[in-house]
């Protein structure tokens, strides 16, 4: 979605797109789950993900609105696509690329207390910060003691957030076709700008 060469327009309408997933924490669990399970009915995801019909109904017309989602409607029972996302922000040499699997996270907050005290206390960006260090403690190049230790969060806490996003890491690894963008804290730590690697 970000690569919208030459359309000013649909750059700047997926990043409004982006914008409310990172906001809205339940649009951005319906949008994962749906891209995780493509070409789902609402019945399907109201029984999935035990979530009233009603909202399920309105919360996939807002993301079809949002251009991240398609709806089928040539059978009777219309289905729900997932539209892939990413998004590459740069500031200042500094760059991040924002994935389905950040979306996955911030669905997954408000059910686990630990996403969701990192998010009250850090922000969005330090979630962000905090999934460039999963995934070299995932694959085993970046022991969980050294990556809690530089997200500068106090151990323990760190420890459980990187516990909760390797649960992320996982299970998003084969549904997220942008997963080998996210930065890897290990090949370019934070603060470490582009323009110095």
């Amino acid at each position: 979605m970000s690569a919208a060469n030459g359309d000013p327009e649909r750059a700047i309408d997926g990043i409004i797109s982006v914008a409310h997933l990172l906001e809205e924490p339940r649009l951005a669990r319906l949008y994962t789950y749906i891209l995780c399970n493509e070409d789902v009915t609402i019945d399907e995801i109201t029984e999935s993900m035990g979530i009233p019909r009603t909202t399920v109904y309105s919360d996939t017309g807002s993301l079809v609105e949002l251009g991240v989602l398609t709806r089928d409607e040539t059978q009777k029972t219309h289905t729900y696509t997932a539209v892939p996302i990413t998004l590459t922000a740069a500031l200042d040499g500094d760059e991040y690329t924002v994935t389905p699997t950040l979306i996955e996270a911030i669905g997954r907050a408000p059910n686990d207390q630990d996403l969701s005290l990192l998010i009250e206390k850090h922000g969005v960006s330090k979630l962000a910060g905090a999934l460039t260090y999963v995934i070299p403690y995932v694959e085993g190049g970046m022991t969980e003691r050294l990556a809690a230790r530089e997200l500068g969060l106090h151990p323990a806490f760190g420890i459980a957030v990187l516990h909760a996003l390797r649960a992320v890491v996982l299970d998003m690894r084969e549904h997220d076709p942008y997963f080998e963008q996210i930065r890897n804290a290990r090949e370019r730590p934070l603060g470490e700008s582009e323009e110095s690697t």
